[in-house]
C-alpha cells in the first residue's frame, strides 16, 4: 500500500478511536472490534515481508501511522506500536516461521522482552516456562514473542501461540490503561526451533537464512527497530492534545479572571505558542531519528544505533511537556472523566516513564558515547 494510504486510513479512524477511548480505558484493554479496525487499515502488516502481503514501510510512515493513531487514543497507538514492530520481528526468522505467522495476511503478534522465563532444549525445540508482565495488546494478538534463558544463562527470543499462555486479569494501571498489558505466564510448552532465535544475534543483526535475508530492511539489529518505530506515539498524543485543547477554547472563560474569552488572553497565546514550537520540536528529532534508519547506507554504526534512540526518548520527553502544558493551560475542569484531555495527559506520562522511552535515561546513553565511554546497555 502507498505511503500516503496507510497514513490517510489511520488518520480516518481517529473520530472512531476517540468514541471508543473511554471504554476502552474502562475496560483496561482495546476491544476486539478496533482490532480489527487496525487490521483492516492495514497497520499491523504495514511492517511485514511484501511475500505475504506487507508493505515494508519505512521508519518514517510507520512513525507517521502510529502518531495519527495516537490523536484518537494513544493507548491503542502503543498497543499498535507494538503488533507493528513484532510483524516486522517475525520477518527476520527463518522462513518455516514466517509462513506460519503470516498465514492469512493478518499479522497479529505481540511481544515481551524481559528475560524472565525459562528455554529448556527439548528435541526438535525448547520448553519454555516463565510468566511475563506487562504483555501490551496480547489479547488480540494470535502469537506472542518472549525471551527466556537457556541452561546457559543466553537470552532466547522465541515465538509462542497466544492461545497456549494463560494471562492473569492483573492490569490496573493509571496510564495507557487501555494497553491491556496483562501478565502472561507459560507451563510446559514447546516451542520448535524454527521459532527461537538469540537474543543477543538479534541485537547484532545475525539473523539466519530466509527469503528476505538480503533485503536491508529486515537486517537492521533488533533494538533501533523497537526504539524508532515507538516514536509515533508520543507526537501523536501531543498533536491530539492541541487538537483537543482548540476545540474547547473558543467561548471559554478563566475563572476569577476578567478575561471572558481565554483566547484573548496573552497568557494563552504563549502557552499555546510554546506548546506547538514545542510539538514542532518533538517532531523533528523524530524526523532525525527515522532518518537515520530509512537513509541508513550500510550497517548501522554504534554511534547512529544510539543516537536514534537519543531522539527518540528526547521527543518523547518533548512531548510530554506539550501535553502537560496543555492540560494545565485547560482548567480545573479538564479533570473530569468525560474529558478526553485527562486521559491524554496519563496517557503521556505513562508513556514517557517507559524504560526505553525514558529522556534522561536515554540522553545520559547518549552523551557517554559522545564523550567515548562505551554504552552502559546492550540494547542499542
Amino acid at each position: 500500500m502507498p505511503r500516503a494510504d496507510l497514513v490517510a486510513r489511520a488518520a480516518a479512524l481517529v473520530p472512531i478511536l476517540r468514541e471508543r477511548a473511554a471504554a476502552a480505558e474502562q475496560a483496561r484493554r482495546v476491544s476486539d472490534d478496533t482490532f480489527d479496525v487496525l487490521a483492516a487499515a492495514g497497520v499491523f502488516r504495514m511492517t511485514a515481508p511484501k511475500q505475504y502481503g506487507g508493505d515494508e514501510a519505512d521508519f518514517q510512515t510507520q512513525c507517521d501511522v502510529l502518531a495519527a493513531i495516537a490523536r484518537g487514543c494513544p493507548a491503542t497507538s502503543w498497543v499498535s506500536t507494538i503488533l507493528s514492530a513484532m510483524s516486522w520481528l517475525a520477518g527476520t526468522f527463518p522462513d518455516q516461521a514466517q509462513d506460519e505467522l503470516f498465514a492469512g495476511g493478518d499479522p497479529r503478534i505481540s511481544g515481551v522482552f524481559s528475560p524472565t522465563g525459562t528455554a529448556t532444549p527439548a528435541d526438535g525445540g525448547v520448553i519454555v516456562n516463565g510468566r511475563w508482565g506487562f504483555n501490551t495488546g496480547g489479547h488480540g494478538s494470535r502469537w506472542t514473542v518472549v525471551n527466556a534463558l537457556s541452561p546457559e544463562g543466553m537470552p532466547t527470543c522465541v515465538i509462542v501461540r497466544s492461545g497456549e499462555l494463560q494471562r492473569l486479569d492483573d492490569w490496573h494501571a493509571s496510564g495507557m490503561a487501555a494497553t491491556g498489558s496483562n501478565t502472561v505466564i507459560a507451563e510446559n510448552i514447546f516451542v520448535p526451533t524454527h521459532r527461537t532465535m538469540p537474543l543477543p544475534a538479534m541485537l547484532e543483526a545475525q539473523y539466519p537464512p530466509r527469503h528476505n535475508a538480503s533485503n536491508p530492511y529486515f537486517n537492521y539489529p533488533l533494538a533501533p527497530v523497537l526504539v524508532v518505530n515507538g516514536g509515533g506515539t508520543s507526537i501523536g498524543a501531543a498533536r491530539g492534545a492541541l487538537e483537543l485543547f482548540h476545540q474547547r477554547l473558543p467561548g471559554r472563560p478563566i475563572t476569577y479572571t476578567n478575561y471572558t474569552k481565554q483566547s484573548e488572553a496573552a497568557v494563552t497565546h504563549l502557552q499555546v505558542g510554546e506548546a506547538t514550537l514545542k510539538l514542532d520540536s518533538a517532531e523533528a528529532h523524530v524526523r532525525l531519528a527515522c532518518r537515520l534508519m530509512d537513509q541508513q547506507p550500510g550497517p548501522m554504526t554504534k554511534r547512529a544505533r544510539i543516537e536514534s534512540r537519543a531522539h527518540i526518548s528526547y521527543s518523547t520527553g518533548l512531548s510530554r511537556e506539550v501535553v502537560d502544558q496543555l492540560f494545565f493551560a485547560s482548567g480545573a475542569s479538564v479533570i473530569q472523566s468525560h474529558i478526553p484531555m485527562q486521559r491524554m495527559q496519563r496517557d503521556m506520562q505513562a508513556l514517557a516513564n517507559h524504560a526505553i522511552m525514558h529522556p534522561q535515561t536515554a540522553m545520559e546513553l547518549y552523551g557517554r558515547v559522545l564523550c567515548g565511554l562505551e554504552p552502559n546497555t546492550l540494547l542499542y
